[in-house]
């Protein structure tokens, strides 16, 4: 017979129930061999309760606390480059001191598939090269005579199995958002913010499950012992009577930590490690390639660069009227004619104010523009000639504001710009590539002619 299945997906809901201990992680199935995938999921604290449970817990805390995450940062920031699983996993081993940190990351990589069920002769194998390995220095077990050895092995391949699944995805996640930054108006946030953000937005664990060994109730709900319960993290995350706005991705919001770490009494303890490990190697990305983000300038007048740009637009725009009124997918975002003009607006103004703060001994405001990330009601509606006079107004004049202010400057204002940041010349350059948003929209009649990219 099938157990009940209740779910819950409302902030005080999901903690009310992470808080109940008459709910429990699901356990292990069976149990195996030292040396097995079964024996290390019945050993390990993600899948105990009780005593057991605080046991383990207390080995996990415990090696986690000879890591000073500022130093964790810092060495991820300076590894060798390659898949974020290794590079997280290598890290966190070699900071433990384990021998071979390079093998011990590949052999938890099929542990980690076989982690939640499931038979794998590979998995055995790992787990079997990895337990003397991973046992506290001047222990030896023979005959399964050193069980306290044992578990604390097992629970230290089980850390590494979570940096390598949950730890990696969230810098899977984050290395997407800096890839966007400059589109989505991100560039003046910190990475902590940025991640904070991105673990609630779009956390990488997305639920948690539980099981009642005891009669008790969550949120006037009934559940009895033998049930099943499944908390939605990604849901309650998004609550809005907790995270107002919950669909806007906002580094700067405010208020209680999202439950992707979990909340007490079962707070993930690597949370500041995990974060850590995601900022060191998004560090080590960004430092690895500082030429990316700049942008290359030529002889061309800066001024027409921006003028050429917006008449590129506005070229584009004159055939937007016949807009059937669906979105166009570019990426991972979406684009109507009205969010394009939108966004080459905002980066216009973005940047302009960014100059004149500059120019005035200033530092910039960050901006708070929502970006490509939301597509509005007003984004959707019909795009009329009246649209196209009002963006044509708009933009032309922007463009002229632009025009004038660059045209004011010296040749050593414009290649050795006060205040931190890209040079002015860069920055109109860099406007350059506002013409993606009109491009995504493209030319929407046949008989108009394309002027081409400036």
């Amino acid at each position: 017979m099938t157990s009940p299945v209740h779910e819950f997906d409302h902030d005080r809901d999901v903690r009310a129930a992470l808080a109940d201990p008459a709910l429990v992680p699901l356990p292990a199935t069976g149990t195996g061999a030292p040396g097995t995938m079964a024996w290390l999921r019945a050993t390990v604290a993600r899948f105990s309760s009780g005593d057991a449970h605080a046991r383990r817990r207390a080995l996990v805390e415990s090696d986690l606390a000879r890591l000073d995450p500022a130093a964790l940062r810092k060495a991820a920031a300076s590894g060798p480059d390659g898949d974020a699983r290794l590079l997280v996993v290598r890290t966190l081993a070699q900071e433990l001191g384990l021998p071979d940190p390079a093998a011990v990351a590949e052999a938890i990589r099929p542990v980690a598939r076989a982690y939640f069920g499931g038979d794998d002769p590979d998995a055995d194998a790992a787990v079997a090269w990895l337990l003397p390995r991973m046992r506290p220095a001047g222990t030896e077990a023979g005959g399964g005579t050193d069980d306290g050895a044992d578990e604390v092995a097992a629970n230290r391949i089980g850390l590494l199995v979570q940096a390598c699944d949950a730890t990696s995805g969230l810098i899977d996640r984050a290395a997407g958002v800096v890839r966007r930054a400059a589109d989505d108006g991100l560039t003046a946030y910190s990475t902590e913010s940025l991640l904070t953000e991105i673990l609630r937005h779009d956390p990488p664990v997305r639920v948690m499950r539980r099981l009642a060994v005891r009669d008790t109730r969550i949120a006037g709900t009934d559940i009895a012992r033998g049930d099943l319960v499944t908390l939605d993290i990604a849901a309650a995350n998004r609550d809005p009577e907790v995270f107002p706005d919950p669909e806007t991705f906002d580094p700067e919001r405010t208020g209680p930590l999202s439950l992707t770490f979990g909340s007490p009494p079962r707070v993930c303890p690597g949370r500041n490690h995990a974060s850590a490990l995601a900022a060191g190697i998004l560090d080590r990305a960004q430092a690895d390639d500082p030429a990316d983000d700049t942008p290359a300038t030529d002889d061309r007048d800066p001024a027409r660069v921006v003028a050429a740009m917006v008449e590129h637009v506005l070229a584009r725009a004159s055939t937007w009227t016949a807009w059937d009124g669906r979105p166009f997918p570019a990426d991972d975002r979406v684009y109507t004619p009205h969010k394009a003009i939108r966004r080459v607006a905002d980066h216009l103004v973005d940047h302009l104010a960014e100059l004149e703060a500059r120019l005035a001994g200033e530092e910039p405001q960050p901006d708070h523009w929502h970006a490509s990330t939301i597509t509005t009601d007003a984004d959707l509606a019909p795009f009329t000639r009246h649209d196209l006079d009002e963006a044509r107004s708009r933009l032309t004049r922007l463009a002229r504001i632009w025009t004038n202010r660059l045209h004011t400057l010296t040749p050593e204002q414009l290649d050795h710009s006060p205040g931190a940041g890209w040079t002015f010349r860069q920055l109109a350059f860099h406007l350059m590539g506002s013409a993606h948003y009109a491009d995504a929209i493209g030319n929407l009649t046949a008989t108009d002619t394309d002027p081409g990219t400036p």
